[in-house]
């Protein structure tokens, strides 16, 4: 497992793959929460955010558009780490 804030880097410079477990773990870090599963498909929302973030894994990773959607969201709602 990387640290999040490694994670947190990653996805703003946009490089390589994102192990599905350390995205989530960035989300709820950046005060997102888990309002629904439905089967693979994890709906999380935040507070400054007004649109759901739906994300899935492929296999263990990440899917590369939806690291390109997180990266978006931190950059148009301006969200930060939270301790």
């Amino acid at each position: 497992m990387a640290s999040v804030k490694r994670v947190f880097d990653a996805v703003l410079a946009g490089r390589g793959s994102i192990n599905f477990r350390d995205l989530e773990r960035l989300l709820l870090r950046l005060r997102f929460r888990l309002d629904r599963t439905r089967g693979s498909h994890r709906i999380y929302l935040h507070p400054k955010v007004s649109r759901p973030l739906n994300i899935q894994p492929m296999g263990k990773d990440a899917k590369p558009y939806q690291v390109r959607q997180v990266r978006d969201m931190i950059i148009e709602f301006d969200l930060k780490l939270e301790n």
